[in-house]
């Protein structure tokens, strides 16, 4: 396994990230341990969770799998999202914050959250309240690093700007979506993250199973047919025909088209992890496989041209090299 750091933290990460939204949902305890037994086998030390993930439950699990050995593990979890039915049991608000990484800590069985991320933007809060709230939480040593997911790179930056203002912890990684048809990373959050020195794990690498190929068949089901969130997400027709690009490439490479495109979220440079996840062992193996695939920079041509239909725009409205007004 190889291993990267996370920005300029110094904190080195397996480079790919187990992430446990299954766990305690569609994977039982049993086969739990058995997908996080086999991460600990290829050397992953990195696991990815949030309090929101089956209404607390993969915490909770995750917590009893890392008893015993918590310091050899980076351990991520999130708030933004509901935890409950009550008024306040969401968003960033520092109520909500506080009371959520006091539950979270109490789940995970542990004093600290390596990489405390916000799930989401929370228009209704003011950002610097949050910050404080982070910056707070720093300081008493509940979380060791702030992060932040699902916000535009304005935002972050904006964010960034508080925290240097105000001498609050600053954001130290970022969790945005990225895949062969959800490229919009590359056009600003990317380079953004490079210019700040901020760790990229990243999520989603299969598109919701998009690009297994499993949903190019007529008999199916899985969340892009189970869950609306994911059908909405994915429903573009122009995503079909990658999948289908992707499996007739994967074919001639004689390699599963899930391992291939794990590997090809993990090859971008300024990507640090990508998270993988599964319904069982069996599913998470093809994933894993992509840790042993060092991608040929012409293989990763080949596929980024088979999801050019669906490039990113251009962080600005004018692409050439501009010499004068």
């Amino acid at each position: 396994m190889e291993y990267k750091g996370i920005g300029n933290t110094g904190v080195k990460v397996s480079k790919l990230c187990m992430g446990t939204m299954s766990f305690g949902g569609i994977a039982d305890e049993n086969e739990s341990q058995k997908m996080f037994d086999q991460c600990l086998d290829y050397g992953i030390n990195f696991f990815d969770c949030s309090s929101n993930y089956n209404r607390g439950k993969a915490e909770e699990i995750l917590g009893r799998l890392i008893k015993g050995r918590r310091d050899e593990l980076i351990i991520t979890s999130k708030v933004f999202f509901p935890t409950g039915s009550g008024v306040n049991d969401r968003g960033l608000s520092r109520r909500h914050v506080l009371l959520e990484i006091e539950k979270s800590l109490q789940r995970l069985g542990t004093d600290r959250i390596d990489f405390y991320f916000l799930h989401n933007f929370d228009e209704s809060v003011s950002i610097q309240e949050t910050l404080k709230t982070l910056d707070d939480l720093q300081r008493d040593g509940k979380i060791v690093y702030a992060g932040v997911s699902n916000w535009a790179a304005w935002q972050i930056a904006r964010a960034l700007g508080v925290s240097d203002r105000y001498g609050y912890t600053a954001f130290r990684c970022v969790q945005p979506m990225y895949n062969l048809v959800k490229r919009q990373a590359e056009s600003e959050i990317f380079p953004m993250c490079r210019a700040e020195s901020l760790g990229v794990v990243t999520y989603s690498p299969l598109g919701g199973g998009l690009l297994t190929g499993k949903y190019l068949e007529q008999s199916r089901s899985g969340r892009l047919v189970e869950d609306q969130r994911y059908a909405s997400r994915y429903s573009d027709e122009r995503y079909s025909s990658v999948a289908k690009g992707l499996v007739s490439y994967a074919a001639s490479k004689g390699i599963d088209p899930a391992t291939l495109a794990v590997a090809w979220a993990m090859s971008h440079p300024d990507v640090t992890a990508p998270i993988i996840g599964a319904r069982n062992s069996e599913q998470l193996k093809v994933s894993l496989n992509a840790v042993n695939l060092e991608l040929d920079p012409q293989w990763r041509h080949a596929m980024s041209e088979i999801a050019a239909v669906v490039a990113p725009a251009p962080a600005t409205d004018r692409s050439e090299n501009i010499t004068d007004n």
